[in-house]
């Protein structure tokens, strides 16, 4: 039985590659199309097991190429000899294999060959595929991201100062924001410039022309060691974090640095109705990936009777979803004006008790050196590195380090109780 092989091809190759393949008794041309969206189409009805495409189409990039090997489908992208760039630009955006663009039978065949190479490394019945699971090789670097249920305060304050904490031990650091719901990481630095450094890499990694220098160039200097990659401001703009580059965006920005610090979005419900018989994009796909990505997950939830029951759903989803599977859970704001005489005690009871979590470390509420921290868009070590909270978070950095490194995911959950 033939194999169907759908063709994307643009110019005079078309017929040159159309008729190379037809030649061949294993493979039958089955749709020849004519954009991105009908290969889409095409591959999502079953139509083929391989696409031949060519480089300079429009829209082929990293979500596509995705959306491809989740239908079973493999991408040889031809590259155009007048634009040297495309070759890379397919290799970045995932084709399996990358031919230059024939002009003649020679070319033809190594167009066929490649198609025949693919196939035979591939099982016959292709299952999606799914991203490699996550090493933490010595030579690159860890993604830490930092979550919280609706209503978890300071969030972005604990990314900020993780990250702070971080840089602190000379580690290379890059600090990023995906919030898609308003991103303002880089309001709590005083960073003025609000270019979206984040959707910036996206585009970039979608087309497969991210590298490590594209990456630095829009991750300005914060500090020694601490860059940041700022996020989109305007909630309407979530869009243009597609979750496939974004991926790609976490894998180089582990060759840039040795940590990487994400604040995410608190929703993770992904509407299956919108995807169930359509490509859409997910406004909640990027906190997604982003768990998914991570090697470590910092879990942070306000500690009042509220908060707590929110902590406590909210790790029960991440365990349902299978996120999170390395996590730090950090409690803040615990006062006793709001869990009675003894905080501590009464936190660390209810996480015991509701959640399974324990070994709590717990430090008072100091709204004093976290706003004064806002209000002069610096860290609270540089503010008040004696502040429990500032110390609160460097344990919580340091238990982060510790973490990443170790060979196995720790059969507890570590606590902080910090704040704001």
């Amino acid at each position: 039985m033939s194999v169907g092989v759908l063709c994307a091809v643009r110019g005079a190759a078309e017929s040159v590659v159309v008729q190379a393949l037809d030649a061949n008794p294993q493979l039958q041309v089955t749709r020849r199309c004519a954009d991105v969206t009908e290969l889409l189409a095409a591959a999502e009805a079953g139509l083929g097991r391989v696409a031949v495409a060519s480089g300079e189409l429009e829209h082929l990039d990293r979500e596509a190429v995705d959306a491809l090997h989740a239908a079973g489908v493999l991408l040889v992208g031809l590259a155009a000899a007048d634009a040297p760039w495309s070759s890379e630009r397919l290799r970045g955006a995932g084709a399996d294999d990358v031919v230059a663009a024939p002009d003649d039978d020679t070319g033809a065949e190594a167009v066929l060959a490649a198609v025949l190479r693919a196939l035979a490394a591939t099982p016959a019945t292709r299952e999606p595929v799914a991203p490699p699971p996550a090493s933490r090789p010595s030579a690159r670097g860890s993604v830490v991201a930092v979550w919280g249920p609706t209503g978890a305060p300071g969030r972005t304050t604990v990314a900020v100062n993780v990250a702070a904490e971080l840089a602190a031990t000379g580690a290379s650091v890059l600090l990023a924001d995906a919030d898609t719901y308003g991103g303002s990481v880089a309001q709590v630095v005083g960073l003025l410039d609000e270019a979206p450094g984040l959707a910036a890499a996206v585009r970039q990694a979608g087309l497969g022309l991210l590298d490590v220098t594209t990456l630095a160039r829009l991750a300005p200097v914060l500090a020694p060691d601490l860059r940041i990659l700022s996020g989109t401001s305007r909630a309407d703009r979530w869009p243009e974090l597609s979750s496939s580059a974004l991926e790609t965006v976490w894998r180089v920005a582990r060759d840039l640095a040795r940590w990487t610090v994400v604040d995410v979005g608190f929703c993770l419900e992904q509407d299956e109705l919108l995807s169930y018989d359509t490509r859409a994009p997910q406004r909640n796909a990027a906190a997604v990936r982003t768990l998914e990505t991570a090697d470590v997950v910092v879990v942070v939830g306000a500690g009042d009777p509220v908060g707590i029951q929110r902590l406590v759903r909210g790790l029960t989803e991440l365990t349902d979803l299978g996120l999170g599977a390395t996590r730090l859970v950090l409690v803040n704001r615990v006062r006793a004006s709001v869990a009675g005489p003894r905080p501590a005690e009464a936190v660390a009871q209810a996480l015991a008790r509701y959640a399974g979590v324990v070994d709590a470390v717990l430090v008072p509420e100091d709204r004093a050196a976290t706003d004064t921290a806002l209000l002069e868009a610096r860290t609270l070590r540089d503010v008040a590195p004696g502040s429990p909270a500032r110390r609160a978070i460097a344990e919580a950095a340091s238990r982060v380090a510790a973490l990443a490194a170790a060979p196995t995911v720790a059969p507890d959950v570590d606590v902080i109780a910090g704040q704001r």
